[in-house]
């Protein structure tokens, strides 16, 4: 057995065991905690709206017991909200990978992180009764200083989310990657598309490639490594068997110049008769 084919039933062994843990994996992700989280999230926002409608600003005089109340209920709202938000994505990525996929999966954890945390964040701030201006200055100028500090970053995770739409190849793919980015070419079975990096398990091992880089490259299919080497003999021994079959033709010249070296001698032999 190569090295080859023991990647293969290694691969195949894991997908069994994924296979087998479909139920049990769907059984635990019982999100109880946060779900929890989520009620007291909302009871501890409906609080603090409710106390806030108490008084006009933070920075008056009197009211002391309702700023209290909002404070606090704006700080539990903000950490249960955050925890809810958080379980909930990790829940939706332990019941969905065994069906679709780690990748997939990690997608849709991503974008429930993404909108949950931002919604968290938006009503924290509307319970803080921060105007909306501020809001949005402060965020345009976060996002500007986020996109210029994390541009490759945010380059493969989208590149990421293109492939995983697209599908060029799924796991279990050969594919060749020609790009000079990366090197020239890279072949090899593609294990994992991630949302940052596609795994390529090549004949040197595993390698991690960035999405952006093979987005921005030449793919396609390529037969199963296993043909490659039967189909190199004969070629080379195609290429070796021609000059041999000249050989003989080569032959009878080389021959000739003895014949023509005898046939002077055998003149000057009767020339004397």
């Amino acid at each position: 057995m190569d090295l080859h084919e023991k990647r293969q039933l290694d691969l195949a062994e894991h997908m069994a065991r994924v296979n087998q843990h479909v139920a049990k994996a769907r059984t635990r992700a019982r999100p109880w905690r946060s779900i929890i989280a989520l009620v007291l999230a909302v009871v501890a926002g409906s609080v603090a709206a409710a106390a806030g409608r108490l008084f006009e600003d933070w920075t008056g005089s009197g009211n002391y017991t309702p700023k209290l109340v909002t404070a606090v209920c704006i700080a539990v709202f903000l950490v249960f909200g955050g925890i809810a938000v958080v379980g909930l994505a990790a829940k939706t990525r332990e019941v969905l990978t065994p069906a679709v996929g780690a990748s997939h999966a990690a997608v849709v954890r991503y974008a429930i992180l993404l909108v949950g945390g931002l919604t968290v964040l938006v009503l924290t701030i509307s319970l803080c009764k921060v105007p909306i201006t501020q809001l949005l200055v402060g965020g345009a100028v976060t996002t500007i200083l986020l996109g210029i500090a994390g541009q490759q970053s945010l380059a493969n995770i989208f590149a990421g989310l293109v492939l995983l739409m697209s599908r060029p190849f799924v796991v279990g793919d050969y594919i060749r990657v020609k790009s000079g980015a990366l090197g020239g070419v890279t072949e090899g079975l593609v294990t994992e598309i991630g949302i940052t990096y596609l795994r390529l398990d090549t004949g040197d091992g595993p390698v991690n490639l960035p999405n952006s880089q093979v987005l921005a490259a030449a793919t396609g299919p390529i037969p199963h490594p296993g043909g490659a080497p039967g189909s190199a003999p004969p070629e080379a021994a195609g290429g070796l068997g021609a000059p041999a079959q000249a050989l003989p033709a080569q032959a009878p010249p080389d021959q000739s110049p003895p014949d023509q070296a005898a046939a002077p001698g055998a003149e000057r032999e009767h020339g004397p008769a």
